[in-house]
């Protein structure tokens, strides 16, 4: 019997139980996961049928495709314990299948707050079906069956598939709707997370989060659930939260889990909006299935101030009017305008925003994101009540420069733990087709009757469970590697580079991206199931690391599992952590003021027994770069070199200033890469 937390006395007692929050067809191929194979069976055909993803989220749509059976998938791993409940509209026997194995529900700390379910005025279901689609989306992301032929208005037309399709699911129903949002109360989340792990899952993809401030870890369900399935060599995936661009607002961020932010890819919806008087045209983005004419309108003719919202509708009709909203005029955001012009009966709305790559969304009316040097333009065009007309919206591949770290995407450093790097990796998170639930539109607003199979929604709550996927195909291609062995083959292969060969761009086309951003760089699957080197860690590891952290032998054993107890070592040094002591896959030092010295453990995991490693660096500004040594040579696999990296301050510019570089191991075949990112505070250089 596996310990747990959430029955183990005191523990829900010793912090609040708040409230957190929920955070394809073209996604797989941009990753270079394709389902056309010269070379045999497609990697993602190939791997998966023996690995459980354990998903905690809002539920599961049961009927829809991306859960039925793959062809030729076995019986249920003989690892299993878990259970398929019944419920409010969801039969076991109907429900459940080879696919989806076990699908469980846990509300005890969302009624404790906000009272028992109605299920008719609340509008949910007392059961693991999914009322929001959040849980739906997710879950076909991470592990969802083949399906031809899906899309969205014959958009994003393709096959859908999660990332390890054949992978089991099994669905832990945590988040609930409370006013059209996703409520998931900490105790509910624990309790999932117990149940996962008793249950025999693999992988956990957790796309949920609380925004700064962060507690402590061991005041944070999430912190502690992971922290146990850390120790039963369970990978659990987090979304890294939507605060972005602003730094320090990354969540989930402790050091045993893997945090992953959003990215776009090289999927666009160009729609072209052609003037009547001269004959040119401005390209936005959207989803338009059929020509639009209007006469474009500016904003201040129907919104006091031209703030397009509801509350500043003057009352006048804008029938037969394309408004032109700026999302700075009184800082409003996409949906505002939509819901404001479509209550004054707008035949469309031109929302201009910043040049963060505006992405298409899916709208009750027609609505087109344009840059602000084109809304400019054609916010001067509304004066003369010009003529417009809008066609239809296409499907672009290979749109470039691809990819892009998405503008919402929490950013690093960590507010709690800024000597490690979080995010960990970014992965695509921006209009992801994924299932639907058919009782949901697929736009926020209520007065939507449309009901669809598929639909886009953004957020790194879409990236978490492309990397859950992928950790599925990589658990069951290396079955004994640990959590940060895994998570250490993703961050070490990940890319920052985009397809022109420059760095990764950094809210839409402004700056080039950071660490910060990106975490290590891009996913890659490919490339991580061979990494070549791996850096791993053990409980023990972060028992030490939580102890340099100032935690006390009762808050550490309050974490973990009963056996074995752990305590912090003598000579754990409270007073002077060294978060960037710990074996993580990137270094990180906050604050350089001297001569500082980090070490890292490496590992070979092949292919070859004999192979010889050589190290190269990228040096932050201001700080020179010494490893030593400088080359590694290992004799068999498994065998493990250490080496140590110097770091000292030279020059600096401005104090407070993060610089970034890089340390690359290579062999000629493999490129190690880990992320080094020091911040120099040391006034006297």
């Amino acid at each position: 019997m596996i310990y747990t937390y959430s029955d183990k006395e005191g523990v829900i007692s010793v912090f609040e139980s708040q409230v957190l929050k929920m955070h394809t067809t073209r996604s797989w191929d941009f990753m270079g996961l394709t389902l056309n194979s010269t070379r045999g069976t497609p990697l993602q055909l190939s791997r998966g049928d023996d690995i459980i993803v354990g998903l905690i989220d809002s539920g599961v749509w049961p009927e829809s495709a991306s859960f039925m059976e793959e062809p030729g998938m076995g019986p249920i791993p003989k690892s299993w314990k878990g259970q398929c409940i019944a419920g409010e509209q969801f039969d076991p026997k109907k429900a459940c299948n080879r696919k989806l194995i076990g699908a469980q529900y846990y509300l005890a700390g969302f009624e404790r707050r906000y009272g028992k379910i109605n299920t008719s005025r609340d509008k949910d279901y007392r059961s693991a079906r999914d009322f929001l689609g959040h849980g739906t989306h997710t879950a076909s992301t991470a592990v969802g069956s083949r399906s031809s032929n899906a899309s969205i208005f014959g958009f994003a037309r393709g096959t859908a598939r999660g990332g390890a399709p054949r992978a089991r699911l099994a669905v832990y129903k945590a988040c609930w709707n409370r006013n059209y949002d996703g409520d998931c109360m900490e105790e509910d989340v624990l309790a999932a997370f117990d149940a996962a792990l008793n249950d025999g899952v693999n992988v956990i993809s957790v796309s949920i989060g609380k925004p700064p401030p962060l507690r402590r870890f061991f005041e944070s369900s999430s912190d502690i659930g992971s922290f146990h399935a850390m120790q039963l060599g369970v990978s659990v995936v987090f979304s890294a939260g939507n605060r972005g661009p602003d730094p320090s607002l990354v969540e989930n961020v402790n050091p045993w889990s893997i945090s992953v932010a959003a990215s776009n890819m090289d999927r666009s919806f160009p729609t072209k909006i052609l003037l009547a008087n001269d004959g040119s045209y401005f390209v936005g983005e959207s989803l338009i299935a059929k020509p639009i004419s209007g006469v474009l309108a500016r904003a201040s003719s129907y919104f006091f101030s031209g703030v397009c919202t509801y509350g500043n509708w003057k009352g006048y009709p804008a029938t037969g009017k394309i408004l032109v909203c700026f999302s700075t005029d009184g800082s409003i955001d996409s949906e505002d305008a939509e819901y404001a012009a479509y209550k004054a009966n707008a035949t469309a709305l031109i929302f201009v925003q910043p040049p963060t790559r505006p992405t298409a969304v899916v709208s009750i009316i027609p609505v087109i994101r344009i840059d602000t040097i084109q809304g400019s333009k054609l916010y001067q065009q509304s004066f003369n009540l010009t003529k417009v007309q809008i066609l239809q919206s296409e499907t672009t591949l290979q749109w470039s420069p691809a990819p892009v770290a998405s503008y919402y995407s929490s950013r690093g450093p960590s507010s709690i733990s800024p000597d490690f790097l979080k995010p960990d990796i970014s992965a695509p998170g921006t209009n992801i087709l994924a299932a639907w639930p058919l009782i949901q539109a697929p736009s926020v607003f209520d007065n939507d009757d449309r009901s669809v199979e598929w639909s886009f929604l953004s957020g790194t709550s879409m990236a978490c469970p492309h990397v859950s996927g992928v950790v599925a195909l990589l658990k069951s291609a290396h079955p004994t590697w640990s959590p940060a062995a895994i998570r250490s083959a993703l961050m070490t292969t990940a890319y920052s580079r985009d397809d022109t060969g420059d760095s990764i761009l950094a809210q839409g086309s402004t700056k080039p991206s950071n660490p910060f951003d990106i975490g290590a760089g891009h996913m890659n699957p490919v490339q991580a199931f061979d990494p070549g080197l791996i850096y791993d860690m053990t409980t023990q590891d972060y028992v030490l690391f939580l102890c340099n952290n100032g935690y006390s032998d009762e808050q550490i054993q309050a974490m973990v599992t009963c056996e074995p107890i752990t305590a912090c070592p003598k000579c754990a040094d409270k007073k002077h952590k060294s978060d960037w002591s710990i074996n993580y896959p990137s270094i990180t030092v906050s604050d350089l003021k001297g001569p500082t010295s980090v070490g890292r453990t490496v590992r070979n995991v092949g292919p070859n027994k004999a192979a010889t490693y050589r190290v190269r660096t990228v040096n932050p500004t201001g700080v020179s770069v010494v490893v030593w040594p400088k080359v590694l040579n290992f004799s068999s696999l498994n065998e493990e070199k250490r080496y140590c990296v110097t770091l000292q301050p030279v020059k600096i510019s401005q104090p407070g200033r993060y610089g970034f570089g890089s340390i690359v191991w290579s062999d000629g075949v493999h490129e190690v890469r880990s992320p080094l990112v020091v911040q120099v505070n040391n006034d006297e250089v």
